[in-house]
């Protein structure tokens, strides 16, 4: 069938749009994430000061014990909690150009546009930060948000520029209900291990800091606190961990469908069998053995290690079942 080249182009325009407005979001979280700290920093020295004022006897001299008022934000706070909340609002607005592109590339080619790695890549992000928001809404971690914001907006660039392709049909091997079943589980699932990925890396920086306040002291006090890096960590997995396992059990039904065996280790297979093997660790020694803290951390952001070799290095350098890349 032939690509409707206008609708492609919209989606081009669409995805650069959203990138550019995902980097501008990025600067505002940043910006945050600077002044926030300091104004934080500022409330706290002020109710310190009131603290040590009414503890010497202060202006007041009742009997009764004068509870100290709380310390007003300060204008620095202020203007960095509305420039988190502007951050919040662009990263939707980008959100929901990144839909229209991903929509519209599928209109263009007449099928679900996750057929080459451009379109994966395209989805995996669209994931990623749809889930994020969501997390948003269930912890207070906005003040992580430019360190979540960072590598979607490098993917997308990437993505953009170095593995475009331009639009048309998918390959006849591809050209299955299989194709939207397997591959929509695995690019949810990516999308998701993002989360994990990126808050386990900050919970080891949090958490060295927390044990020795001098380590990291000028990038850790930015970060969440650790048991919620934690938390946040944990539940995002437990999403992802049944969409991914749920993937690869259909890829292997896939593979008897169209290759007449359900394993063969191939590259991409093996690799995504060791990121379930991690993430089946890492979720099994937090229900049974307790671990917690950086072992559990170390042991996600391995899972995500290897999510990311499989996406670039297995599409990119070797040769499989599974090269449909599209780059060549």
């Amino acid at each position: 069938m032939p690509v409707n080249e206008t609708l492609s182009q919209y989606s081009d325009w669409s995805f650069t749009t959203a990138t550019a407005i995902y980097l501008l979001a990025l600067v505002f979280f940043l910006i945050e994430q600077s002044f926030g700290v300091k104004g934080r920093r500022a409330a706290e020295r002020s109710a310190t000061r009131v603290r040590e004022l009414v503890g010497a006897g202060g202006p007041s001299t009742a009997s009764e014990p004068v509870e100290p008022p709380p310390a007003a934000p300060s204008r620095e706070a202020g203007r960095a909690e509305r420039i988190g909340r502007m951050g919040v609002a662009l990263t939707v607005l980008g959100l929901l150009l990144h839909v229209c592109a991903l929509v519209l590339r599928g209109l263009a080619v007449d099928r679900w546009p996750w057929g080459n790695m451009y379109e994966y890549i395209m989805a995996v992000t669209l994931i990623a930060v749809a889930s994020w928001l969501f997390v948003l809404r269930k912890f207070p971690v906005r003040h992580l948000s430019g360190f979540m914001l960072l590598p979607v907006v490098i993917l997308m660039f990437v993505n953009g520029t170095l593995l475009y392709t331009v639009a048309a049909p998918v390959q006849p091997a591809l050209q299955s209900y299989w194709l939207v079943i397997h591959v929509s589980a695995a690019i949810i699932a990516s999308g998701v291990f993002m989360v994990p990925g990126v808050a386990s890396i900050c919970y080891l920086f949090r958490s060295a800091h927390e044990r020795d306040p001098r380590k990291f002291a000028k990038f850790a006090p930015k970060l969440p606190a650790a048991d919620v890096l934690d938390r946040v960590a944990y539940r995002a997995t437990v999403l992802a961990f049944p969409l991914f396992t749920f993937g690869v059990l259909c890829g292997a039904v896939w593979a008897e469908s169209a290759w007449g065996r359900f394993w063969g280790w191939d590259p991409k297979e093996t690799t995504a069998f060791v990121a379930w093997v991690v993430y089946a660790a890492y979720l099994h020694s937090r229900a049974t053995a307790g671990w917690r803290g950086t072992r559990a951390a170390l042991i996600n952001i391995i899972g995500f290690a290897v999510m990311v070799f499989n996406l670039f290095f297995v599409n990119l350098v070797t040769t499989g079942f599974h090269s449909y890349a599209g780059l060549g």
